[in-house]
């Protein structure tokens, strides 16, 4: 591919680093300029005029047009990104926005922070309701228990989707980062609106959901490390009402990691369980640190803190990544 521009490390380290100030700041852009809305409104629209038949065959041609669509909105931030006229540091500002889309660190720990303080004031039927915006589980009967698993489920796992993979496909590919980090989230988009195994989605869904398995394969592993490190990093600062085990995290992860239905989710999601000598289950699907103790409020929050800290690490090692390319292609 003809880049219309050609990054230095420095350029993909500054934009990388202002993403990451953009998410903390200011969490998730307006529907109507949020590239990944744009990449779902085309989704739904390609699966209203889906036919009835071929529906296998048609789900890689939906795939395939989402995930050039993707491309092309990245290929259109280098050439912006590629005219002199436009001072550098709008330049920057631009190409960090669009790169910001690809991840989401803030809205994982507000999902957390979110459900622990309804749960704190003993608000359980408004903790499910604002659940269900989360996971596609029946929540309206969930215990206070299962409803803290649930969360904590849902925010390990997209700490590998939603944070690490983008973040990795962002460094690794160097001058095409940005594309990549783009085909990955088209990707993660379609798993979300049609890798469902349901009778209306298996067929449309095969390719998106096998894509996306391919795609975050490495990533969920490496999630351990991170997680590892960062309950390291939490134990040793955050007071917290029982002890932290980074050597469980890791112990857990390569017990249970492969007893979910998904190839990857099971990693990170045993691997908090295992930091925090918790038992996360969803109920008829799979048990995760079965022999540990169902989580408290307090999980919740713990929780949150351990991906937060495992996101930083996530984008100091991104930064290394791009450095290390750099100094390797550069000479």
């Amino acid at each position: 591919m003809i880049l219309p521009v050609q990054f230095v490390p420095e350029d993909l380290i500054i934009i990388l680093l202002l993403a990451y100030v953009i998410d903390l700041a200011f969490n998730e852009p307006p529907f109507a300029v949020h590239p990944v809305v744009w990449m779902g409104n085309l989704i739904s629209g390609l699966k209203k005029i889906a036919p009835s038949n071929y529906r296998r065959v048609y789900g890689i041609f939906l795939a395939l047009v989402t995930i050039t669509f993707a491309a092309s909105i990245a290929y259109a931030v280098l050439l912006v990104f590629s005219i002199e006229a436009i001072p550098r540091i709008i330049r920057l500002v631009i190409a960090a926005y669009f790169l910001k889309a690809t991840f989401s660190i803030r809205c994982l720990f507000e999902a957390a922070r979110e459900i622990k303080s309804k749960l704190e004031a003993d608000k359980l039927d408004e903790a499910r309701q604002g659940l269900s915006m989360y996971v596609s589980r029946n929540t309206s009967k969930l215990d206070e228990s299962h409803v803290s698993s649930a969360i904590i489920e849902t925010v390990s796992e997209n700490y590998v989707d939603g944070i690490l993979t983008p973040l990795l496909f962002y460094a690794c590919f160097g001058p095409l980062g940005l594309i990549a980090a783009y085909i990955f989230k088209a990707t993660s988009t379609l798993d979300s609106m049609v890798g469902y195994k349901d009778e209306r989605h298996l067929q449309i869904g095969w390719f998106s959901a096998r894509l996306d398995d391919v795609l975050n394969w490495i990533p969920a592993r490496l999630s351990v490390i991170y997680i590892f490190l960062a309950s390291v990093v939490v134990s040793a600062s955050l007071k917290t009402y029982k002890k932290i085990s980074p050597a469980g995290a890791v112990q857990l992860a390569l017990r249970d990691g492969m007893k979910t239905p998904s190839p990857n989710s099971g990693f990170p999601m045993s691997s908090v369980a295992g930091a925090l000598m918790i038992r996360l289950e969803k109920p008829g699907t799979y048990v995760l640190g079965e022999e540990y103790v169902y989580p408290v409020r307090e999980d919740v929050r713990l929780t949150a803190w351990i991906v937060m800290v495992a996101s930083f690490i996530a984008i100091i090692t991104s930064v290394l990544i791009i450095y290390g390319i750099g100094l390797l292609t550069l000479g």
